[in-house]
């Protein structure tokens, strides 16, 4: 096991950490970005958005099938054991960031179903909208900043109890 094994690992956290946000979308909508002007999640912010979470499931999916067939080509048969104990650890660290990602795609279906029942970009908390831009950075946001933030404090509090 050398340098290369190390670097083929590096890369893909690297690329799973790309995968925790969601990619970009605009080409698809010539340039078309959702915007304070128009009504609150009309027909063509809910496309964007719809577009958006597909691209970044299906981004993720390609990347999980790619660990598969790692998985399946790549042998933890290393005569060393200090190198079958670093493959098994680099791959330990794949399989949780696929797990992570695994609880990510049902949150986009979460969001996806949203969409289609016309409650997608309202909080699940105070029912307000939830600002553009957080929604452009998460989509799979449920909570408006504030109420994160409050279900957050609430959070630590009963765990500290």
């Amino acid at each position: 096991m050398g340098s290369d094994w190390i670097a083929t690992v590096l890369n893909r956290l690297e690329e799973s950490a790309k995968l925790d946000t969601p990619p970009s979308v605009i080409d698809s909508f010539d340039g078309y970005r959702p915007s304070a002007d128009e009504p609150f999640m009309n027909p063509r912010q809910q496309a964007y958005f719809c577009e958006k979470l597909q691209a970044w499931k299906e981004a993720i999916l390609r990347e999980s099938a790619g660990t598969l067939s790692q998985l399946q080509i790549d042998s933890l048969r290393e005569a060393d054991l200090t190198d079958r104990a670093s493959s098994e650890t680099d791959w330990s660290i794949e399989l949780r960031t696929r797990d992570r990602q695994r609880k990510l795609i049902s949150k986009i279906d979460a969001a996806l179903r949203r969409i289609e029942d016309g409650e997608y970009g309202y909080c699940e908390v105070t029912g307000e909208p939830i600002s553009l831009g957080r929604l452009e950075a998460r989509p799979i946001a449920t909570m408006t900043v504030e109420a994160q933030e409050r279900h957050e404090r609430h959070e630590k509090v009963s765990r500290e109890d």
